[in-house]
Formats: C-alpha cells, structure tokens, sequence
C-alpha cells in the first residue's frame, strides 16, 4: 500500500522544528516552478537568486507560517512575486500591466506542469554543487560530508577521521569557506539545501544512512571494550610499514578495517578481508587502497557479532573462492 506524501503544510511544520529534510523537500517539490515564475520577469542569473532568497524566507519564516490563513504554495509564490517587484524596483523598473516581461509574469502563478527549462535548471544547479563539492580537497571533503546536517558534531568528526580536534574544525571551517567562495551569493541556501540538489531524495537517503552508519562506527571505535586488533605482515615479501586494524566489540554486528602502506595492486586484483571463527571462513569486504596504500572500511554483518578467532587480509582475483587463496599480506594472530 502505497504511503501518502507530506502535504506541504506538514512540512512547513516540520521545517520550523529544524528539518532540513523537510525543507529539502518542499525545495524539490516548488523550485522549478518559483524559477520559471522568476525567469519571466528576470533574466536566469537573477532568477536563480530569486529562488535560492525564497526558500532561505521559507527556513527562516517557517515558525510564522500558519496553515489557516491561507496554503503554503499561495504563501510560497506571495513571497516569490514580492522580491520579484523588488528587483526590478532596484533596477529601476516597475512591473506595469500589460507589460508581458514583467507586469504578467509578477501577477501570473506558475503553472503546475513542468517545463523542459526546469529541467536543464535543476540539472545546472546540482552540477554547479557537485562540482564545488567535488573540487573540495579530500580531507576537507570527508570532514564536510559527515559534519554538513549537524548529525556529527566536530568531536565526533575528530573521533571519527582518528584527528586532533582542532584538526577537524579547520577542515570543516576551510571547506565550507571554500564552497561559499565557489558558490557566490547564493551559498547559504544552496548549502542548506546540498543534498537535494546534488542528487535529489535517493542521494539524501543514502547520504542520510551512510551518515547513520558512521555514528555507529563512532559508538564501536569509542566504546571501552573495543577491541583494536593489529594485523602485521606475514613475511619479508611484505613492507615492513604495510599493516591494518581490525576493530570490532563483542554482541555489536560492526567491524572497522583501516588499511596502512598497502602496496598497489594489480589488475584484477583486490584486497580482501577474512575473518575465521572456529573452521569457517568469511569474506566480509574488499579494498582497493588509495595512492597512498590507504583504506577504512567500515563493515556491518550479523556474524561480526561475535569476535574473531582469527583475521587475514589476502591479495585476491577478483574471482576468489570461498575461502583465502591468494597472497597472505597481513594477518592476527601474528603466525
């Protein structure tokens, strides 16, 4: 049975209770039709401004919203029009009747339907946000990801990336400056809205439960009966700086596997993580290390509930069995 959506009403109440959630939504249910409204009057730059200064009113504005004087779409393109007329004001230009440019387009609610320009907008406007994202260093972009919707304070961001504190609060702090410079003056609402527009409500549930799987990785990595296990190499074959972690706590179905100076692997090959308990074996993830031979998985399966007897990183096909057969790197307990 199919799950009725929110009302717009209902997530107004929601927004003035601190849902970025809510407020991303009503963003993707009414920006295109604010910008094409806008895009009447205003030329495309200026009705981006328009809807970006429209929906930063509906965050701050949502406690004095009330339902009964009247819908929040009414409200919504009330607002919209009004800082239409002010721009043109500013640019010395009233909205006349009968003027098609400005004068209807400032009286006329958008229509409901979608126009192809909404398309090519939205699609503009996530690429404009991945890209400053994506440009972000990659420290400050990890530190940005988990701290952006507040669901990970900067404690937890240092716990988390294994960082001094004040570490982690510049790499937050310089990203975000980074990302305003390469958004101008519209990077408050485009970052309060960032999950939408870099890839709507599939991105945001993912980014959402990836956010919530890193807080329990957080709970294992700072809980006192962790158990922080060292991997070492097997033989001389190996660098002697090549090693990994196994963390895991007994009843709580998690591990986190860091990788360190892991040498680069070859085509179609991988890095693979074993755990043994009693005579049975489990590959409970792969890893392709970065240039720096680095990686960290974090691992959640019903059998890491109960700690390892023994646990092995081996060099494999991408075709591996069922049980370790490639190249032992590293291992617990040492041999």
């Amino acid at each position: 049975m199919a799950v009725a959506e929110p009302s717009d009403e209902d997530l107004m109440r929601d927004v003035a209770g601190g849902a970025q959630a809510a407020l991303a939504a009503l963003y993707s249910r009414h920006a295109p039709a604010v910008f094409r409204l806008a895009a009447r009057a205003l030329d495309a730059a200026a009705a981006e401004d328009v809807v970006q200064e429209v929906f930063v009113g509906v965050w701050r504005g949502a406690a004095g919203f009330d339902a009964r004087r009247g819908a929040f779409r009414a409200w919504l393109f009330q607002s919209a029009r009004h800082r239409i007329a002010n721009e043109l004001r500013r640019r010395g230009r009233r909205p006349q009747p009968g003027d098609g440019r400005a004068g209807d387009a400032v009286a006329e609610l958008a229509a409901d339907d979608a126009e192809p320009a909404d398309a090519v907008w939205e699609a503009h406007r996530r690429t404009v946000v991945r890209a400053a994202f994506d440009a972000l260093p990659p420290a400050q972009r990890q530190a940005v990801g988990l701290a952006f919707f507040e669901d990970l304070t900067h404690e937890q961001v240092a716990a988390l990336l294994g960082l001094p504190l004040g570490t982690a609060k510049t790499r937050i702090r310089s990203g975000l400056q980074s990302l305003r410079g390469r958004l101008g003056g519209q990077a408050t609402a485009l970052l309060a809205l960032f999950a939408v527009l870099i890839g709507g409500a599939a991105l945001w549930a993912r980014e959402r439960a990836t956010i919530a799987r890193d807080d329990r990785a957080l709970a294992l990595l700072t809980s006192s009966d962790a158990q922080n296990i060292r991997l070492a190499p097997v033989d001389a074959r190996t660098p002697a700086a090549t090693h990994a972690r196994y963390r895991g706590r007994a009843g709580t179905a998690m591990s986190v596997v860091t990788l360190s100076s892991f040498p680069r692997l070859g085509a179609g090959e991988t890095y693979r993580v074993w755990v043994r308990h009693g005579d049975a074996w489990t590959a409970i993830a792969d890893a392709a290390p970065d240039a720096g031979g680095d990686a960290r998985l974090v691992i959640e399966q019903p059998a890491l509930a109960v700690l390892p007897d023994e646990v092995q990183v081996t060099r494999e096909s991408a075709a591996a069995g069922a049980r370790p057969g490639g190249e032992l790197v590293v291992r617990w307990p040492a041999p």
